[in-house]
């Protein structure tokens, strides 16, 4: 597992243990909160950057196909 992913998950877990902690409490911290749900979403952003798009998939198919139609 490289890097990059370990500081994805962690960031990811982080921030929703100190969001449901900031939910938990009978006086809401706002602040805890907002700064755990940034986290968590953070997190979140980077893991989904690397997946690719399945169009993008697609795209690559249909241009294979047509170049061997073509032949």
């Amino acid at each position: 597992m490289s890097i990059s992913r370990i500081i994805n998950l962690i960031c990811i877990v982080v921030g929703g243990i100190i969001a449901i902690y900031a939910q938990a409490e009978e006086k809401q911290n706002t602040y805890l909160l907002m700064g755990g749900i940034m986290l968590l979403m953070f997190g979140i952003y980077r893991m989904s950057r690397n997946i690719p798009s399945k169009y993008d998939k697609e795209q690559e198919d249909t241009i294979v196909k047509s170049e061997n139609d073509e032949d």
